[in-house]
């Protein structure tokens, strides 16, 4: 049996449709979406996926409340979810789900701090506009304390823009109820940042209720 074409060590025993090669068990399952567009059709991805969304549901059954009572942080989600609203505004066929592809490709950016390995094909496929706006806005974003001193703006780690896109997916998953294809989460963002504008000026954030 032939070898795995990215370790070179391990019997490849699963053909990759993304690479046009085989891979062993163990960098499947390394380098599936995080450092590979796999295509939905690909058998693996999709035995995977419910199981690894199961786990992370098991985890943490729901979105943080610590998370969104920390000022600095809400600040920073609040800039997470400002581009997926304006996505959902202007494409009604944008859904909860398109929401969660959109976050999940700006996490994995974020954790390797590279694009993902692609064929020169697949360039088109693998870009996703909403997580590349997402990943815009992470960058961009600034805290600044209420206390006006020189120097007071704050840039975020990557640790805390991870832990904002994760707490950001499991929002969504908890507003959709399973409902992935409706847009229960993107009509709070908007009900919550029409709020928010009402309140600007006394500076309030308006959070999930």
């Amino acid at each position: 049996m032939a070898r795995c074409s990215h370790c070179q060590q391990r019997k490849a025993k699963r053909s990759c449709p993304a690479l046009g090669s085989s891979l062993c068990p163990l960098c499947c399952g390394r380098l599936r979406e995080k450092e590979l567009h796999c295509p939905p059709g690909c058998p693996y991805l999709s035995r995977h996926k419910p199981y690894q969304e199961n786990k992370v549901i098991q985890k943490k059954r729901t979105f943080s409340e610590e998370v969104l009572n920390d000022e600095r942080l809400a600040w920073l989600t609040l800039n997470i979810e400002a581009p997926l609203q304006e996505f959902g505004e202007q494409r009604p066929g944008f859904t909860d789900k398109n929401a969660i592809l959109a976050l999940e490709y700006a996490k994995t950016r974020v954790e390797k701090g590279r694009p993902l390995i692609v064929l020169a094909q697949d360039e088109g496929q693998i870009k996703n506009e909403a997580g590349e706006a997402i990943l815009r806005s992470l960058n961009q974003c600034r805290f600044q304390r209420k206390i006006i001193l020189p120097q007071n703006l704050e840039t975020y780690t990557p640790e805390e823009k991870i832990k904002c896109l994760e707490n950001t997916i499991l929002a969504v998953k908890h507003l959709a109820q399973g409902r992935l294809e409706e847009r229960a989460y993107l009509q709070d963002i908007g009900r919550r940042l029409a709020l928010l504008q009402d309140s600007s000026s006394q500076g309030k954030i308006i959070t999930r209720t």
